[in-house]
C-alpha cells in the first residue's frame, strides 16, 4: 500500500457506511473491547458519541475513505498522569498490508506533541493476536510483559490474556516516506 493513500482524520457523520463495513465485521472485533456494530444506527451513534467528543479518536483512511479507527485514552491523573493508552482496528479486507503500523507511525509523533505531559504510550493486544503485536514492534513499541484481564471486556467474556508494549517518547522512530 503507497503510503501517500493512508492518513488519519476526524470521524465525520458521513462515515457511517464505511464505519458499519468493518465495525460491523466480528472479525475485527473480536479482539477489542467494544462490540460488533449491527446497524447503521449503531455506527452513527458510535461516530456521534464515541468519536467526535474526543480528539484523539481519529478515522484511519485510505484515500480519505475510513477504514480503521484509532484511539488515544489519556488518563491524566494519578500514577497514570504521565503515560496514555494507544489502540487501533483496521478492516479486514486491510490487514497484513502495514497499514497499521503506518497509522501508528503518523500518529505517535503528534500524540506526543499534543500532549507533552505525556511520557510513555501504552498497548494492550489479546495474547493471541500476534499479527497486532508485530504491528506494536515495527512502530518501535517494546514488550512489557502480560496480564489476565477480570472484568467485562465484551458480553459474556470477562477474563482476558492481554500483553503490553510501550513506547516512551525518547524512542520516537522518525517518519520514513
Amino acid at each position: 500500500m503507497e503510503s501517500s493513500r493512508i492518513s488519519l482524520r476526524a470521524f465525520r457523520e458521513t462515515d457511517v457506511d464505511d464505519v458499519l463495513l468493518w465495525a460491523g465485521d466480528d472479525r475485527v472485533t473480536r479482539t477489542i473491547r467494544w462490540e460488533t456494530l449491527n446497524s447503521k444506527e449503531e455506527a452513527l451513534s458510535f461516530i456521534k458519541e464515541v468519536c467526535m467528543p474526543r480528539p484523539w479518536h481519529v478515522s484511519i483512511c485510505i484515500d480519505d475513505r475510513s477504514i480503521g479507527f484509532l484511539w488515544v485514552v489519556y488518563p491524566g491523573s494519578g500514577d497514570d498522569r504521565n503515560q496514555a493508552d494507544i489502540g487501533y482496528a483496521i478492516a479486514f479486507e486491510y490487514w497484513g498490508q502495514g497499514i497499521a503500523t503506518k497509522a501508528l507511525k503518523m500518529a505517535i509523533p503528534q500524540v506526543f506533541s499534543d500532549f507533552p505531559g505525556i511520557v510513555k504510550l501504552r498497548a494492550f493486544a489479546v495474547l493471541q493476536n500476534t499479527a497486532s503485536q508485530r504491528v506494536l514492534e515495527k512502530a518501535g513499541f517494546h514488550y512489557q510483559g502480560s496480564l489476565t484481564y477480570h472484568g467485562s471486556v465484551k458480553k459474556n467474556v470477562t477474563v482476558v490474556d492481554l500483553v503490553i508494549y510501550s513506547l516512551l517518547s525518547t524512542e520516537i522512530i522518525p517518519p520514513t516516506s
